[in-house]
């Protein structure tokens, strides 16, 4: 491609051929800022907030989808484009809702930051305003599009990154909205739950649901037990909303949190998630050996499973019938718990810290629960809930001390703890598989027990391994579109697998639609997944125990209770089905 020389506020500098002018002034170290862009998904050039002068053009341009050439000489601060940024601002603000001191995305809102940043005047323009119902259809978050910027970017994420494609842009001129087909609500149409939309909204036009006061009103129910879980991917996300780089592990200052919030167990999802490959592994073996409903497709991310009964209804045989590690929990919580602890089921109220909207919706799947008319689990918050209760609460989570998960579901090992990235659930899958065929031990093996192949953070992978003789194909799917893609590929033949993995977000769950909100900015030029996942394997790497199937808690449960994977008892309550549900 070759450099180009190029003048950016009257500086030389020499980038490379064809960039975007925004890109370029990036790499020189000058930020411009955006509203609608989205790398590789959105440059649409709509919100007018990156614009800047070029010489020699007769108007100012969008940064974003102005490519550099030998010779351009590019001003991003002069009066003008400072006038034009500022006027676009209180444009937007002339219809928007202006509830910034109650607002959910106050001082994390973008629009909010550059308003403070061009010291705007949000009474400027006066006049009509677009007013709105809330839709509150959807089981997992709130549209308010008296608060929409017609970014686009929710219309982006659905269709770009995942293929859903539920929503765009309803009616034209001063009355366009965004909005489903023929004014559907999102609970209406077959969107997945998946959030994504809600991670790149810039406002606070796309929330999840709160449910935070159902929680503290359990906590302050004296004939409730409550108990919490907290998945893998938590503890590389939550300590971002209190200032913390991204990816800090802060497990421990969680756990301590969740003690001072008043819950009577503090217990770990990466017990269940190694109770999960116990049942999937042996689910896979099962499978493979009788050659039956192949490939076999992981059923942990419920923004999948419910693309899958969406679009793909005919592999709904291929997909495992094991619940997510959330599913699993709860169902142990409200049998074998219950019955150790002496308790009535209907007074356990179990609830999930989640990086994902849509376990909102699987917790409300009351198809296939443990035990009758009982929810598996009550109440499912995402990382974002959690850490409003903990500044409601007035806990200082930065300043905590570390402590431990509780007992009996307090263990987990680095096999759990690496389902939070794409291609964890598999590489947790074959280190179990692995052994179980082979009768040997990976740490003794030249075969490294990370199975790297799968890591990573492409929207697909793809690997071939030797168990004992026997050729076993997966492949890694992260992000819906690219889910789409591979099981086309498996579809029409030209692809073959034995074992799937599919996450719904892209990345997997470290990067899932409940997790903190990165402005554009930060997502744009910093790969936050990939360290997020980092900060997983590496906890991974340092635990005693990397292997569910060395987890002596899961020993014991089988022991006691399931007597062995995949037993009568353990189908019971530990796996569950799917339903065909509407394409539109």
């Amino acid at each position: 491609m070759g450099n180009v020389n190029i003048k950016i506020n009257g500086i030389d500098y020499s980038v490379p051929n064809g960039i975007t002018i925004l890109e370029a002034a990036r790499m020189v170290g000058i930020r411009i800022p955006t509203l609608c862009y989205l790398k590789d998904i959105n440059a649409i050039g709509a919100c007018r907030i990156c614009v800047v002068e070029v010489k020699g053009a007769r108007s100012l341009v969008a940064s974003c989808v102005y490519p550099v050439n030998e010779g351009i000489e590019i001003t991003t601060n002069s009066p003008n484009v400072i006038k034009s940024r500022r006027t676009t601002l209180e444009l937007i603000l002339s219809d928007h809702k202006k509830e910034c001191l109650s607002c959910v995305r106050s001082q994390n809102c973008e629009l909010q930051a550059l308003c403070k940043e061009y010291n705007v005047d949000e009474n400027r323009f006066q006049g009509e305003m677009n007013r709105f119902e809330l839709d509150a259809t959807a089981p997992h978050m709130v549209r308010d599009n008296e608060k929409c910027i017609l970014c686009r970017r929710c219309v982006a994420a659905c269709s770009q990154l995942q293929s859903v494609s539920v929503i765009g842009a309803n009616h034209r001129g001063f009355k366009t909205a965004i909005g489903s087909p023929f004014e559907a609500g999102l609970g209406e149409v077959a969107c997945v739950n998946c959030g994504q939309c809600i991670a790149v909204c810039p406002t606070g036009a796309l929330t999840e649901r709160d449910d935070t006061q159902k929680v503290f009103d359990a906590l302050s129910d004296p004939d409730k037990h409550v108990i919490v879980q907290t998945a893998p991917s938590i503890r590389v996300g939550l300590g971002e909303e209190f200032g913390m780089p991204i990816g800090s592990l802060v497990t421990g200052k969680m756990v301590t949190g969740l003690k001072m919030l008043g819950f009577d167990g503090v217990f770990d999802t990466n017990f269940t998630a190694d109770l999960t490959i116990m049942e999937e592994a042996t689910e896979f073996l099962d499978r493979y050996t009788k050659k039956e409903n192949l490939p076999l497709i992981t059923s942990c991310s419920p923004g999948w499973v419910k693309f899958a009964e969406h679009n793909y209804p005919e592999l709904i045989p291929n997909i495992s019938s094991c619940k997510s590690p959330q599913g699993m929990f709860g169902a142990v919580a409200k049998t074998y718990y219950a019955e150790k602890m002496g308790l009535d089921p209907k007074d356990i109220y179990v609830v999930s810290i989640m990086p994902c909207t849509a376990k909102k919706f699987e917790a409300e799947r009351m198809d296939h629960t443990a035990v009758k008319g009982l929810p598996d689990i009550d109440a499912a918050l995402t990382t974002r809930e959690l850490a409003r209760m903990f500044r409601k609460a007035g806990i200082m989570f930065a300043d905590l001390p570390d402590s431990d998960f509780d007992a009996p579901f307090g263990l987990g090992t680095g096999a759990g703890t690496i389902f939070g990235a794409t291609g964890g659930v598999m590489e947790a899958a074959l280190r179990t598989a692995y052994e179980v065929v082979t009768k040997g031990n990976l740490d003794d093996e030249a075969l490294d027990i990370t199975f790297t192949a799968v890591r990573g953070t492409d929207g697909i992978k793809e690997a071939e391994y030797d168990l004992a003789g026997n050729k076993v194909r997966v492949a890694v799917a992260s992000g819906l579109a690219n889910a789409r893609q591979l099981l086309d590929l498996v579809k029409s033949g030209e692809k073959q697998y034995d074992f799937i993995e599919i996450m719904a977000c892209p990345g997997g769950c470290v990067y899932g639609g409940g997790q903190p909100i990165k402005s554009a900015d930060v997502r744009n030029f910093t790969d936050v997944k990939a360290i997020r996942a980092a900060a997983l394997y590496e906890d991974d790497k340092n635990l005693p125990l990397r292997k569910s199937h060395d987890n002596p808690d899961v020993k014991r449960i089988y022991e006691e209770y399931f007597g062995e994977p995949n037993s009568h008892k353990a189908h019971e309550i530990l796996h569950t089905g799917y339903t065909v549900r509407s394409k539109f």
